[in-house]
């Protein structure tokens, strides 16, 4: 049996050679799963052709991005992405906001897998929690759709005044203090997530939890409107996610003035703003943008596994 040592806050560890797990790793740096369990099992014979039966994390990584070179190089440059990030020391926060119908929880789900991070949650569900905890007496635009909450406001703005925006503004500002409680919590714990929806809006969070390396935010967009409108065809044509098309539809125009306005902050507090129109495009910039400060020599454990 060949094993495989590894380290974890200066403690070692050990734990059988597994091709299901290096297959997974490949997979995520875009290999087909079955090419990627093949080449999982021509490791693991050379491994063992070579007499190897004790290899360190750090040397069968090695290994593997030499032979991966030969075959795909361009797999291997994922593979090297996708490691260095896993050696990091810190949690990774991914906060992915834009307004409702761009798509912020499909892209979310996709770069969790991407990089391995299993915990993922959305601004409708922290809201949710904060329903429970709150009346409507007390917060009554949190009773309402981001692009509605101006229905429920106290005080109706002046006519000179967007009021969507008002409402809208009343709406993120509240569940923001639940999103940085889950931010805080993430990094406390070392727990990496991602968290979406129209309620991560640039502005909002509060700079010192934005502001460090392990903590990235991106803003996503559909400038074309009918582009915009067919997400929400596309949406609730699938039978289990009940989505309520005609109130898309009635509210669309609120919709897209909330759009604006993530766009308007996002450039006003420097956040990368992502044209969502092909998936794996916008997969590929979120990592690389996340690469530019997670992932450097200075918060990468070289001995961390």
């Amino acid at each position: 049996m060949i094993m495989v040592e590894g380290e974890v806050s200066g403690k070692k560890y050990r734990e059988p050679f597994s091709k299901g797990v290096l297959a997974r790793s490949l997979t995520r740096a875009e290999m087909d799963p079955n090419k990627a369990y093949t080449f999982s099992s021509q490791i693991e014979a050379q491994l063992k052709k070579d007499g190897i039966k004790l290899i360190s994390l750090d040397d069968l990584v090695k290994i593997v991005r030499q032979r991966l070179k030969k075959e795909d190089s361009e797999i291997a440059s994922q593979y090297g992405l996708w490691k260095r990030i896993r050696k990091c020391q810190d949690p990774l926060v991914i906060l992915i906001g834009g307004s409702s119908g761009v798509g912020t929880s499909s892209i979310a789900f996709e770069v969790a897998n991407r990089l391995g991070i299993r915990n993922m949650i959305s601004t409708d569900m922290i809201r949710e929690v904060m329903r429970k905890t709150s009346s409507k007496e007390l917060l009554p635009t949190l009773y309402e759709s981001s692009y509605t909450a101006y229905r429920s406001l106290r005080i109706p703005p002046s006519p000179e005044l967007d009021e969507v925006i008002i409402g809208f503004r009343d709406h993120v500002d509240t569940v923001s203090v639940g999103v940085e409680a889950v931010i805080e919590r993430s990094i406390t714990e070392g727990i990496s997530i991602v968290i979406e929806g129209v309620h991560i809006v640039p502005g909002f969070i509060r700079e010192d939890l934005v502001s460090r390396d392990n903590v990235n935010m991106f803003v996503l967009t559909l400038e074309d409107e009918e582009v915009h409108k067919g997400r929400f065809y596309s949406r609730c044509r699938q039978q289990w996610a009940r989505r309520p098309l005609e109130r898309y539809m009635n509210y669309f125009g609120a919709i897209r003035r909330t759009h604006k306005y993530f766009e308007s902050q996002a450039n006003k507090y420097h956040i990368p703003v992502i044209e969502n129109i092909d998936i794996t495009t916008t997969i590929e910039s979120i990592i690389e943008e996340i690469t530019k400060t997670y992932g450097r020599e200075d918060n990468v454990n070289e001995n961390k596994g």
